[in-house]
């Protein structure tokens, strides 16, 4: 059985050009984010790996303690390949979980995706082939995808990604901390409801 008291929460952040008049305040509420997560003490341990993109895709770090994440440096530029970066990030995480003994496994695995902008320059992902993948990983393995769309209908984008309509943030240019408290907000909901089913405590 996989560990019940262990959360692995894969950030996928938008750093396209777009963002450069929102940077301070997804900084903050990023920053806002991590604290609440870490004041979680009842809901177990947290592991964070944060990758960014733009046209190209950078993972940040990998598998930090809660902890230690560092402050984030936005540096906006280029376009938006929201596809390229899902399929990446969700292959790559997927293949490294796969790997460990599964007594090693997080029970509990969150993508959370935040963007300002529509896909406009993935070569290798579709929308159908995202949407696959995130519905297999949801039902197969039981992830919880949460998008966050600024200055868009994130239900409807969230939705044509395979993300559940209730795990979907919509929110204006200004208010990414407001977007980001909800989404911490239902990820603590997620950890602690996680931690107190006893089975898999046991499990763990």
């Amino acid at each position: 059985m996989t560990r019940s008291d262990l959360t692995h929460l894969y950030f996928l952040l938008d750093r396209s050009g777009s963002m450069q008049s929102i940077k301070a305040d997804t900084e903050g509420g990023f920053a806002a984010f991590v604290d609440e997560q870490r004041s979680s003490a009842d809901a177990g341990e947290c592991r964070v790996t944060l990758a960014q993109f733009d046209n190209a895709y950078e993972v940040v770090y990998r598998d930090l303690p809660i902890a230690d994440v560092p402050p984030l440096q936005l540096q906006p530029r280029g376009s938006t390949a929201l596809l390229d970066a899902m399929g990446r990030l969700v292959t790559e995480a997927g293949a490294a979980l796969a790997a460990l003994p599964e007594d090693q496994r997080p029970g509990t695995v969150v993508v959370a995706v935040m963007t300002d902008g529509l896909e406009n320059a993935s070569t290798e992902w579709t929308h159908p082939a995202i949407k696959a993948l995130v519905e297999q990983q949801t039902n197969d393995f039981r992830w919880q995808f949460l998008y966050m769309g600024a200055d868009q209908d994130a239900i409807e984008v969230g939705a044509s990604l395979g993300v559940d309509r209730a795990h979907s943030v919509t929110y204006g240019r200004g208010k990414t901390r407001e977007a980001m408290r909800a989404t911490s907000a239902k990820v603590s909901g997620l950890r602690t409801a996680r931690m107190a089913n006893p089975a898999a405590m046991a499990a763990g």
